[in-house]
């Protein structure tokens, strides 16, 4: 098979590697029908995380199943299935308790990368789930975006208890930021304040809900959220970028006994106790637990009641993945999806 990977910063290349095949009893492999570039890829891509040598790439994934493990009973090959991007079993306390990203026998649902034409999913039961059916083909970008951005969006207008008649503040327009509009919407927001610079992702997240976009960042962001807000700062601020600015900006125009959600994957991030202590702000946050959330949002995708796959702006042939990263880096993409060969 053809996965992408990454070979040094800044560098991705498309390598033929052997077919995965059933490693445990509870394994699926499945071909991928489509596949993306994260944001989260654009760390080791910048330098920014180390890369410990080449690394397979890839942790969202949509696909029919082509072979199970003999343990394996929820899904069955034919199957067009959405998984998550932390395997999980979903049944041990944790995972039942809603964190399948924090289960305690939790490991990468990619080991081999999902930027492949194949990938084996370690505990299938509890990370995959099966559509109703083979989707249209116009679903599967947005089977696909449940598959982690949607997710995480969601997550994080959870975490920062979005609902109706209060006021949100999303940081970051990237593909999280701006499903974390569609999931405030979804939720009952009554207002939505989308911060970005760029035209066109304004423009999208006035489309997914945003009542109201601010380009300000930083102090300046802190203050264009307060002036819409009395003074007060909103009731719900999602975090959806994960450097220190964001962070604090986010904090920082949450009111007190406002909630914040923070899905942005953290760099060298450090929250001062004085600002935590003083800010009278509830902050929950960290991976999605998007096998939680994937029955209700693959559902309300079937229905057509969302479109989240409006985020990929951008298709590409697998084998020019690094044209894909590219495109990110250089934030002329929002989130370019992939489609590996048939």
């Amino acid at each position: 098979m053809r996965v992408a990977v990454m070979t040094a910063p800044g560098r991705v290349e498309v390598e033929e590697r052997p077919d995965p095949g059933i490693e445990k009893p509870t394994d699926a492999v499945i071909r991928l029908a489509a596949t993306c570039v994260c944001g989260s890829d654009l760390w080791p891509y910048r330098g920014i995380e180390p890369l410990d040598g080449p690394r397979p790439m890839g942790h969202e994934y949509v696909g029919v199943v082509e072979e199970v493990g003999g343990e394996v009973t929820t899904v069955s090959p034919g199957d067009f299935v959405v998984g998550s991007f932390f395997a999980s079993d979903n049944t041990c306390e944790i995972c039942r308790a809603g964190y399948q990203s924090s289960c305690v026998r939790r490991e990468a649902a990619a080991p081999g990368g999902a930027q492949a034409d194949l990938m084996r999913v370690p505990l299938a039961d509890g990370t995959l789930i099966a559509t109703p059916g083979v989707p249209e083909p116009d679903l599967v970008p947005s089977l696909l975006a449940a598959s982690d951005v949607l997710g995480t969006g969601w997550f994080g207008a959870v975490a920062a208890e979005v609902g109706p008649g209060k006021t949100v503040a999303v940081v970051g327009d990237g593909a999280v930021g701006l499903l974390a509009v569609l999931a405030a919407r979804e939720l009952g927001a009554e207002r939505i304040i989308a911060m970005s610079r760029t035209p066109a992702r304004q423009a999208l997240a006035r489309e997914l809900g945003a009542t109201d976009v601010l380009t300000e960042r930083g102090d300046e962001g802190v203050a264009a959220v307060k002036d819409l807000t009395d003074g007060l700062g909103a009731h719900s601020v999602v975090e959806a970028v994960g450097t220190q600015e964001s962070m604090m900006q986010a904090l920082r125009a949450t009111r007190p006994g406002g909630h914040m959600g923070f899905v942005g994957v953290a760099h060298e991030v450090s929250l001062s106790g004085m600002d935590v202590f003083f800010s009278h702000a509830h902050l929950h946050g960290g991976p999605a637990p998007v096998r939680q959330y994937l029955p209700d949002l693959v559902r309300r995708i079937w229905e057509r009641r969302i479109d989240p796959g409006r985020v990929f702006d951008l298709e590409l042939p697998l084998e020019r993945a690094a044209d894909a990263y590219r495109a990110m880096d250089e934030r002329k993409s929002v989130k370019v999806l992939l489609r590996p060969r048939g």
